[in-house]
């Protein structure tokens, strides 16, 4: 898992501002539980949950630094994906089984564009039943793994940019650029349903954070050895990136 990191000072209890390459399948908390382990360290956060189907940039801060967090949670985000059209899903993703098809063959590029497009701006987006926000203490996904639906509050969300990459029916690549708090599967379900065939997200990846932050500059290799961290070359392109993976494997999905 490549990491990039900055620290303010030398002092390890002042703690560090990592930035991670999120594995597929893994949890946010997986990577926060594996740098706990890494570092030997207590005290760790991550800015910005990524869901499990998701890859990409993941701010996590430690000791001191975790002050820092809300700073870094509320910068705009990047993302690459795709998604397939005529399928849906009760998570909006392929998390669960598909449970409708619909025809999708005429739907052309332009009237996709167009419907992406009309995504761009400020809008209120409720939050997906199979999501971590919390009821009554309790995360919603656990309470749609028991079919039970509750009632949501909406919350304002900010789509900067939203465009098609691709399109190989049924396929679609987009970029989306948002703010905090945005459901990029959802965002495609919506698309899916003003399309009359539905969508769900196949696949999603984080890369940029705020301005500067991205995938291309700021990895770096370390290696899982108790007590420190091996810090290695950055890569400087995405075709270099595999091999600044570490071989330390998944945890749990």
């Amino acid at each position: 898992m490549p990491i990039a990191s900055q620290s303010t000072t030398g002092e390890n209890d002042e703690g560090e501002m990592y930035l991670l390459d999120k594995p597929l399948n893994w949890t946010s908390f997986d990577v926060i539980h594996r740098l706990r382990q890494s570092l030997e360290v207590e005290k760790a956060g991550h800015a910005g949950t990524l869901d499990p189907r998701a890859t990409g940039l993941l701010i996590v801060c430690t000791g001191k630094q975790t002050k820092r967090i809300d700073q870094f949670a509320n910068l705009e985000k990047e993302y690459t994906g795709t998604f397939q059209l005529g399928i849906r899903t009760p998570s909006f993703d392929m998390e669960t089984q598909v449970t409708g098809r619909a025809d999708y063959s005429a739907v052309r590029r332009e009237d996709l564009a167009s419907v992406v497009l009309s995504f761009v701006g400020r809008q209120l987006q409720i939050p997906p039943m199979y999501s971590a926000v919390k009821h009554l203490g309790r995360p919603l996904y656990k309470y749609a793994r028991k079919g039970r639906t509750i009632d949501r509050k909406a919350k304002e969300i900010d789509v900067r940019e939203f465009s098609v990459l691709s399109f190989v029916p049924p396929e679609v690549g987009f970029l989306v650029v948002c703010s905090k708090g945005t459901y990029v599967r959802s965002l495609v379900s919506e698309i899916g349903d003003r399309l009359g065939c539905g969508a769900a997200l196949t696949s999603l990846r984080r890369t940029r954070i705020g301005t500067s932050l991205h995938s291309r500059r700021h990895l770096w290799d370390y290696g899982c050895k108790r007590g420190h961290v091996r810090r290695g070359s950055p890569c400087p392109s995405a075709t270099s990136e595999r091999s600044c993976h570490a071989s330390s494997g998944k945890d749990r999905t």
